[in-house]
């Protein structure tokens, strides 16, 4: 009597193993919930999340909608990404607009030059109210910042949409706990346990597109606070300022008043890779103004209902 040896598969990597485990959360998490959504900010993670979405309910059309905060102060190429991905996708696109939140009179316009970043809160919860959604899945990774490494992977909010890190629900051996109660909301992140080196890998793997800001091209920049800042609509060089002409990239997509660039020739996926696998600060922690107000300045968003 002869046995047949147990086949064991030699192709199954890393990346495998974390798509597949965020399509199973993408899944938990529409099982569970009447009303979910996903927040789609232009960039490379949430970029890649729509892309396992498709991947989690494919052949059908994604389940849920998809929604965008806008700032009004965005990349002009990231909203034509936005547009053009959520056209090839079929999906539902909800714009919700900072700029209709102060107009209501909810918040204060920071002026033409002023950041409408931690605005978005107010918008965003305003959104998830005003569409009933009990569900959001956001593209935030633990590596990026040290408040998102404290938040689980489905991140519960109470009534007024705020974030209590000592009320989260244990989540042990990957086991969740889905259910939403009367009055709050869930917020999911299927990428928590990816790395920025992860995400390109994988978007290298899926021949993903990108918002051409993300690879290296000319453009004129001003050091400010520490970070290269794209002269535009909504950044003017200052008197004290030296306008330089480089050759940079973006790490990260945020509002562009508050994002800076860093100097580099990547201008392939190939060498982005090689670029992030050296980098010992995260793209956040380097380019994002948003998050240098403070120590805490994440986490006191989040609390408020952030992202």
């Amino acid at each position: 009597m002869t046995t047949t040896p147990l086949r064991t598969s030699t192709t199954t990597d890393h990346l495998d193993l974390l798509e597949s485990h965020a399509i199973f959360i993408l899944r938990e998490v529409v099982a569970e919930c009447e009303r979910p959504v996903l927040l789609f900010s232009g960039g490379k993670d949430s970029a890649v999340l729509l892309h396992l979405a498709v991947k989690a309910f494919a052949p059908q059309q994604l389940p849920f909608p998809v929604m965008h905060i806008d700032t009004g102060q965005n990349f002009p190429e990231v909203i034509e990404f936005r547009d053009a991905m959520v056209e090839r996708v079929g999906a539902r696109l909800v714009v919700a607009k900072v700029q209709d939140t102060i107009d209501q009179g909810k918040v204060q316009d920071p002026g033409a030059m002023g950041s409408r970043n931690r605005l978005q809160t107010v918008t965003l919860l305003d959104a998830i109210n005003d569409n009933n959604f009990d569900a959001a899945f956001g593209g935030a990774r633990r590596d990026e910042d040290k408040a998102r490494a404290k938040e689980r992977i489905l991140s519960f909010r109470d009534t007024f949409g705020q974030w209590d890190p000592r009320k989260q629900r244990p989540e042990l051996w990957q086991i969740y706990q889905g259910k939403v109660n009367p009055g709050e909301s869930v917020r999911a992140f299927p990428l928590s346990d990816w790395t920025e080196l992860d995400v390109w890998q994988y978007i290298q793997r899926e021949q993903m597109a990108l918002p051409e800001i993300y690879f290296a091209h000319e453009r004129d920049v001003v050091m400010r606070d520490g970070m290269y800042l794209a002269i535009g609509p909504f950044v003017e060089a200052r008197e004290s300022e030296t306008v330089e002409h480089l050759s940079v990239r973006f790490r990260t997509v945020g509002d562009a008043n508050c994002t800076g660039a860093v100097k580099s020739r990547a201008a392939t996926l190939e060498a982005i890779i090689d670029e992030v696998a050296l980098a010992n600060v995260s793209e956040r922690g380097a380019t994002r103004a948003d998050d240098k107000f403070s120590e805490t300045a994440m986490e006191d968003r989040k609390r408020e209902g952030y992202f």
